[in-house]
């Protein structure tokens, strides 16, 4: 069964993120029935912590040494939250911005899969390789300010620029964004900004 990986970024139930997130997964369902829907709220499935063992098992890895028992464990962590990522054949992030750039939770998920042998390699002639195949991925990016028509208030996204080089260094390329902004302010310019993102929503998860 193909399976469409979505990644639950913010905390709030009643986020942008999550309603544009909703939107798409109802029209991406109707058009593809047969997809399992594999949910990581990451404010609520366990994340191991970026210390300790796993932290030992990257450094062990990137010199070329073998794992204690304690960072074979470690490292096996981290491999079972990839793990998820690589089984995907789709992959939806719905998230805010925060200060700019992307929540802590969203940032330790990827500190956690983005690990030397498991989403990256190295190779002396070539550089820095990713083991991953690329795969269609959508991130919903829900932000106080509009980003689009730059009514952004002299504030900068990073978080767009963040996520495409993140994703691309671990081997995901085919990254849409469908930003919903601006979330705060007056009223019509929300409800025009939201209008517009679920509309594109809508038409792609049709083909999605």
């Amino acid at each position: 069964m193909p399976k469409l990986l979505h990644l639950a970024c913010s905390p709030r139930a009643d986020s942008e993120s999550a309603a544009g997130a909703r939107v798409f997964l109802e029209h991406f369902r109707k058009a593809h029935s047969d997809w399992d829907i594999d949910l990581m709220d990451l404010w609520r499935d366990h994340l191991p912590d970026f210390s300790g063992a796993i932290l030992d098992a990257k450094y062990a890895r990137l010199k070329g040494q073998a794992f204690t028992d304690a960072e074979r464990d470690g490292f096996a962590a981290a491999e079972r939250i990839a793990l998820r990522l690589a089984l995907a054949d789709r992959v939806l992030i719905s998230t805010p911005m925060w200060n700019f750039g992307i929540p802590y939770r969203l940032k330790h998920w990827l500190d956690v899969i983005i690990q030397p042998g498991l989403t990256f390699r190295f190779d002396p002639s070539q550089g820095y390789l990713p083991p991953l195949k690329d795969r269609p991925t959508l991130v919903i990016l829900a932000s106080g300010s509009d980003f689009v028509t730059g009514m952004n208030r002299g504030r900068i996204d990073m978080a767009t620029p963040y996520m495409r080089e993140a994703l691309r260094f671990i081997g995901i390329t085919s990254v849409r964004f469908v930003p919903i902004g601006p979330t705060t302010g007056p009223a019509d310019p929300i409800r025009i900004a939201r209008e517009h993102a679920h509309r594109r929503l809508a038409e792609l998860a049709v083909n999605f």
